[in-house]
């Protein structure tokens, strides 16, 4: 088997799209029974409650569904303009249900303002004290059982719907608490738990909404992820050092990333291109990351002085406050040339600033040589 081949092959994503379809099949099946029950029972029992319920039932039947076309359409094989695949459609659906989840948190709001406003007498019975309770049940394990998949198979999509569940569980719950405080002591208070409960869902929209914009525009590589990928590069008894290492995300179980290593000064080109290639195939293997460049520092191994020099720079690079980490270091001392990278942080309040200023003291100590730096970043810095 070849190395692109094994990639394909690691790359397939049917069996996750599989589980995602089923688990909302089985979400949209749920809701459409317990819409129906709610509605009906809401409306003889005059329940404005209930019936906004129902009403959010409805609502996640349509969670299901976006989920289910947003997998699919995730799952579509790369394609001239979309050469890194798809799978961002699945923070797109992710977002839409948190719209959903907004509006249905909205418009409940709404209608509880009203009611608290204009009360009408509600008129419950055993019969629907019951349903209620069943639906509580019904939704608490159905919202537990979606986000334990969705967190299994990494889908934001499926852990919203999940989320969307047991808030639809809070509101049955808070309704049937109104339901027994009106029947023992006439006390109509259901506009008022609505109220509150609906404040509870916008503000879990706002929330998921966030998380999925944030994932859109690109967050902080996952730090025990580039850890883990970082010791399997470094694993390679080749491999001197291992720095730059950037991940992209481009859908749930879909990333690509960059990385560079240092190496001896003594490796061939074809050495060289042999670990390359070993690198790529096991970091695509344990942690389903496909490195679609990996750059190359050498490293002085060779003069002792050179060596030495390399100390004495790293030793007054990390004196400066704002400096991490030095890497990609090598000195042609015939020419006098020494080239690397600075790790600035993030934490500098003007970094370009720091940056100068280290490669400042760095000159002093070596006024005899030309220096070609480049201002770097740990994109995992915590």
């Amino acid at each position: 088997m070849t190395a692109l081949s094994e990639l394909r092959k690691i790359n397939k994503n049917d069996e996750r799209e599989k589980i995602v379809v089923k688990t909302s099949a089985i979400g949209i099946v749920t809701n459409i029974l317990l819409a129906v029950f709610k509605m009906v029972i809401g409306l003889l029992s005059n329940s404005i409650a209930i019936v906004l319920d129902a009403v959010n039932n409805i609502s996640d039947v349509a969670s299901s569904v976006i989920t289910i076309v947003g997998t699919k359409l995730a799952g579509k094989e790369p394609d001239k303009k979309h050469p890194f695949g798809h799978g961002r459609i699945e923070y797109l659906s992710a977002m839409v249900i948190a719209v959903i989840i907004l509006y249905a948190g909205t418009t409940s709001l709404i209608e509880s303002v009203k009611q608290i406003i204009k009360p009408e007498t509600p008129d419950y019975n055993f019969t629907s004290l019951i349903i209620i309770a069943v639906a509580v049940v019904v939704k608490i394990v159905l919202g537990f059982y979606v986000k334990k998949i969705g967190r299994k198979v990494k889908s934001d999509s499926l852990i919203n719907s999940g989320a969307d569940a047991t808030m639809d569980a809070v509101i049955s719950f808070s309704t049937l608490i109104a339901a027994v405080i009106f029947m023992s002591f006439g006390l109509a208070l259901e506009a008022y738990l609505g109220t509150i409960i609906s404040i509870i869902i916008i503000k879990s929209g706002i929330g998921m909404l966030k998380g999925t914009i944030s994932q859109l525009l690109g967050e902080q590589n996952d730090v025990e992820m580039a850890k883990n990928i970082q010791k399997t590069v470094m694993g390679f008894k080749e491999v001197l050092g291992v720095y730059d290492l950037v991940l992209n995300n481009y859908g749930p179980n879909r990333w690509n990333g960059s990385v560079h290593i240092e190496v001896p000064d003594t490796i061939s080109v074809v050495d060289l291109d042999q670990l390359l290639r070993e690198i790529t195939i096991k970091v695509m293997k344990e942690h389903r990351v496909l490195l679609t460049a990996i750059g190359v520092y050498s490293v002085n191994t060779k003069d002792k002085e050179v060596i030495e020099k390399q100390k004495q720079v790293k030793e007054i690079a990390l004196r400066q406050k704002y400096i991490r980490q030095i890497h990609g270091f090598y000195l042609i001392e015939k020419e006098k040339k020494m080239r690397f990278d600075l790790v600035v942080s993030f934490d500098a309040e003007n970094r370009t600033v720091a940056f100068k200023e280290a490669i400042a003291k760095i000159q002093k100590a070596f006024p005899g040589y030309r220096i070609y730096a480049t201002m770097d970043a740990d994109f995992t810095e915590e």
